[in-house]
C-alpha cells in the first residue's frame, strides 16, 4: 500500500494521546440558565419575605456562593426544596441568581445599597466589589459621609479609605452639607483632628464646628470645648480671631474655650517674636503646604517667585526678591524661613549675597541677611538641626569648588567646614537621616560629568564615599521622600536624563526606577504630601514651564494639568507652610 507520508518508526509505538480544553463556558452556563427558567432539574426554590419564588440548583449556588455552600451541606437546608430567604428582597436576590448563572449584573443608584447588603450575606465577593467600584465613582460632598458610613457596616476596606480621602481633601464642600450636620461628636473630632485635613484655612474649621453645634444646640454645647481643642485657632488670622471668634457667644460664654482664644493670641505674639511654641494647634496640617520657586526665566534672571497649590492646581505670583539671582540655593529653616542663596547676577557674576523670607510675618517679603563667606553659583544648599550648609560650585575665579560652608541660625555667622574629596559644579544636595549628601556634578578641572556621591556627618566634619549611581548625572534634580534619596533627570555629555534613581542608607546602593514623562536637566525637585514634585528645568532645547510628580506607591508619574506661568531653569524648590498673606510682584 502507497503512503506519501512515512511514520517514523521511533512513533509508530507512543501511547495515543490528544488533549483537549473548552476554552469557554459560556454556553454551559447559558444552558443551566435556561433549565432553571423552564423549572427543569431544579432542586431548591428560594422564598423572599415577600412570597416571591426563585427556582435553582443546589450545586450550582453552592460553586458561587460560600454562603449557599455552607448551607447544602451542614445544615438541616440540604434536605429541604424550599428555602426561607430572610432579609432580602426578591429583586435583589434575582438579580443575585441570575449574576451567578450568568456572570451578568447591572448596578444602579437605586439598587446598589441593597444588592451590597445582599451580597455581603451571601458572600459573593465580585458583586460586593462591583457595588463599591460603583459606589466610589458617584463620591461627591453631598453624599461621600454616607456612603463612608455603608462602607464601615459592611467592612468595604478599599471604599473606606477612598471615601474618608475624599471627605479629608474635599472638607470646605461635605462641611456645606446636610450630611456633616448628622455626625456624631467622634466622628466630628476624629475629622478635624486629622493632619491631613484640606482646607482653605483654619477659619473654616472653626466655622464648622460652630455650625454643627448650633445644628442641634442643646444637646452639642457642651461639647464644643472637645471640638475646639482641635481646632487650630492659632494658624488662623489674629483679625478674624478678634473679630469673629472673641465675639462669638458660644465662645465668649465658655471659659475653656477662653482658653484657646487666648492661646491663639498669645502664639501671633510669639510668632512676631519668633518665639514659636510647639504645639498641635499651631502645626500646619498636613497637606496644608505650597511649594515656592526661584529660578530663571528663559534663560534670563528674574526676581518674581511663584508658589504652586496644590489644593486647586493653580501657581501664583509670590514675593519679588531683592536682587535678581540666577542657579542660586533655595532652603526653609525653622519652618517659616526661606533662603535665597548665592547664585549669579545678569552678567554672570556669581554672589555671596543672601536673602530671607520669613512667612510667619503679617506681610512676607525679602530681607538681606548675613552674606556666605564664598561667592558661589551651581551649588547645593542643605538643612540640618538650623546649619544651613552650601557646597561646591564655583566662583568668579572659575573652577569647581570643593569646599563647603554653614550658616548657624543661633549665632547668625557662616564658618567653613571640611571639603569634599571631589570638586563639583552643578550638584545635587539631599538631607536624609541628618547627614548631607552631594550626588554628581560636573568637575572643570577634568571636564567630567559625576556619577559620585559623597556623604557629609556633621558631627564628625568629615565626608565619606557612597556608592556610585548608575550613570552620570549633571545638573540632576535630588529629593529625599519616605527615607530615600533620589536623583532625578540630569546630563551626562549630550544626554539629558529622564530616568531617575533612588538610594536607601539601609541597601547601600542606586536602583533605577519608573522614568519621568520629559528629560530634565537643572529642575527643581520637593516632596510634598506624599508625593515627589519635579518642577521646570531644561530639555536640552528650551526651558520648561511643566511639572510632573512621582507617587511612589503606585511607582507612576503623573503631569500636573496646569503649567507654571513661566518656563524657568536653574530651578530651585521648597515645600512651605500656607502663608496667610502673599504679596505678589
Amino acid at each position: 500500500m502507497q503512503n506519501g507520508t512515512q511514520i517514523p518508526e521511533s512513533r509508530k509505538c507512543e501511547p495515543a494521546k490528544y488533549e483537549y480544553k473548552k476554552t469557554s463556558y459560556a454556553e454551559l452556563f447559558e444552558v443551566l440558565q435556561s433549565l432553571r427558567k423552564l423549572e427543569i432539574f431544579c432542586d431548591v426554590k428560594l422564598e423572599t419575605d415577600d412570597k416571591k419564588i426563585i427556582f435553582a440548583h443546589k450545586v450550582v449556588l453552592a460553586s458561587a456562593s460560600p454562603y449557599f455552600h455552607a448551607m447544602f451541606t451542614n445544615f438541616a437546608e440540604k434536605n429541604y426544596d424550599l428555602v426561607t430567604m430572610r432579609q432580602l428582597n426578591s429583586t435583589c436576590l434575582q438579580l443575585l441568581v441570575n449574576f451567578i448563572y450568568s456572570g451578568e449584573i447591572v448596578i444602579t443608584e437605586k439598587n446598589v445599597q441593597d444588592l451590597l447588603s445582599a451580597a455581603n450575606l451571601l458572600q459573593l465577593q465580585e458583586v460586593k466589589d462591583a457595588c463599591c467600584d460603583f459606589l466610589e465613582t458617584q463620591l461627591c460632598s453631598t453624599n461621600c459621609i454616607g456612603i463612608n458610613k455603608i462602607a464601615d457596616f459592611h467592612s468595604c476596606t478599599k471604599l473606606l479609605t477612598s471615601s474618608e480621602l475624599y471627605i479629608r481633601q474635599n472638607f470646605s464642600k461635605v462641611a456645606d452639607g446636610d450630611e456633616f450636620l448628622s455626625l456624631s461628636s467622634k466622628e466630628v473630632i476624629k475629622l478635624i483632628s486629622s493632619d491631613e485635613l484640606r482646607v482653605p484655612s483654619e477659619e473654616k474649621v472653626y466655622e464648622c464646628v460652630i455650625r454643627w453645634v448650633k445644628h442641634e444646640l442643646g444637646t452639642r454645647k457642651c461639647i464644643l470645648p472637645q471640638l475646639m481643642e482641635h481646632v487650630r485657632l492659632p494658624l488662623a488670622s489674629k483679625h478674624y480671631v478678634l473679630k469673629k471668634v472673641v465675639e462669638e457667644p458660644l465662645i465668649k460664654n465658655c471659659l475653656k474655650c477662653n482658653h484657646y482664644v487666648f492661646e491663639a493670641l498669645h502664639f501671633q505674639i510669639l510668632k512676631s517674636e519668633k518665639l514659636i511654641p510647639q504645639n498641635t494647634r499651631n502645626k500646619p496640617r498636613y497637606g496644608d503646604q505650597v511649594i515656592l520657586f526661584v529660578g530663571e526665566v528663559k534663560s534670563e534672571l528674574c526676581k518674581r517667585t511663584e508658589w504652586y497649590d496644590p489644593k486647586t492646581d493653580q501657581w501664583h505670583y509670590g514675593p519679588a526678591l531683592i536682587e535678581g539671582r540666577g542657579k542660586a540655593g533655595l532652603a526653609t529653616m525653622k519652618d517659616n524661613l526661606v533662603f535665597a542663596v548665592g547664585g549669579n547676577d545678569i552678567i554672570d557674576f556669581s554672589l555671596r549675597s543672601v536673602e530671607v523670607l520669613d512667612l510667619s510675618s503679617e506681610s512676607p517679603r525679602w530681607k538681606r541677611t548675613v552674606k556666605m563667606l564664598n561667592n558661589r553659583q551651581c551649588f547645593g544648599v542643605g538643612v540640618i538641626n538650623d546649619n544651613l550648609y552650601a557646597v561646591g560650585g564655583f566662583n568668579n575665579g572659575g573652577g569647581s569648588l570643593n569646599s563647603a560652608e554653614v550658616f548657624d541660625y543661633k549665632t547668625q555667622k557662616w564658618r567653613m567646614v571640611s571639603s569634599m574629596a571631589t570638586g563639583r559644579s552643578d550638584l545635587g544636595v539631599g538631607v536624609l537621616n541628618d547627614l548631607l549628601y552631594v550626588v554628581g556634578g560636573y568637575n572643570y578641572s577634568s571636564m567630567d560629568g559625576l556619577d559620585t556621591v559623597e556623604c557629609y556627618h556633621p558631627s564628625l566634619d568629615t565626608w565619606k564615599p557612597v556608592a556610585k549611581m548608575c550613570v552620570c548625572r549633571t545638573g540632576a534634580g535630588v529629593g529625599v521622600l519616605d527615607g530615600v534619596l533620589y536623583a532625578v533627570g540630569g546630563q551626562d555629555g549630550s544626554n539629558i536624563h529622564s530616568s531617575v534613581e533612588t538610594y536607601r542608607p539601609s541597601i547601600g546602593v542606586w536602583t533605577s526606577i519608573g522614568d519621568m514623562h520629559l528629560p530634565r536637566r537643572d529642575a527643581g525637585v520637593v516632596a510634598l504630601n506624599g508625593l515627589l514634585y519635579v518642577v521646570g528645568g531644561n530639555d536640552g532645547t528650551s526651558s520648561l514651564n511643566s511639572v510632573e510628580f512621582y507617587n511612589p506607591r503606585t511607582n507612576t508619574w503623573t503631569m500636573v494639568t496646569v503649567p507654571m506661568k513661566d518656563a524657568r531653569t536653574s530651578a530651585r524648590v521648597v515645600a512651605i507652610n500656607r502663608p496667610q498673606l502673599f504679596n505678589t510682584c
